[in-house]
């Protein structure tokens, strides 16, 4: 199984608030991308602040209510952005329509993945990458309707 970015890249996930179990939708998502769920877990984000924590080049928080919390001291200064998307987790509705939401953010972040993976990272300095970034975390990606 390939991942977007390998072998250069490899992505972490946490919350500021886990709840101790990773949500099925979320699974499902990664699942029916190919990706693997085996080692997955919730875990806070300050799990990676820590001096034995792997190196983080770049930190992007994702929740909509993330921009408005304070994250913790990243070690070694990594190029930080948000990339907020409404949080699926929080929606309230159907099976299908909590499905969706999780559809949406999973495709909105895929897409954000795939223009950072397209920019010219050895040639752009610091500043420039982070407005990169920034300009990405604006960047919707149009989730058709499915018809039923």
């Amino acid at each position: 199984m390939t991942f977007k970015g390998a072998p250069y890249f490899r992505g972490y996930s946490g919350g500021s608030h886990p709840t101790g179990t990773v949500r099925p939708e979320a699974l499902r998502q990664l699942e029916m991308a190919h990706i693997s769920t085996q080692s997955l877990r919730s875990k806070a984000w300050d799990e990676f602040s820590l001096p034995s924590s792997p190196k983080l080049d770049f930190v992007l928080t994702v929740c909509d209510n993330a921009a408005k919390e304070v994250c913790p001291v990243w070690p070694g200064q990594p190029i930080t952005a948000h990339w907020g998307v409404p949080d699926p987790a929080a929606v309230r509705g159907s099976e299908a329509e909590v499905e969706r939401a999780f559809r949406e953010a999973f495709l909105i972040l895929d897409r954000r993945i795939s223009l950072f993976l397209c920019l010219p990272l050895t040639s752009l300095d610091g500043l420039a990458l982070k407005r990169e970034l920034d300009s990405i975390g604006q960047t919707m990606s149009p989730v058709p309707e499915q018809s039923a």
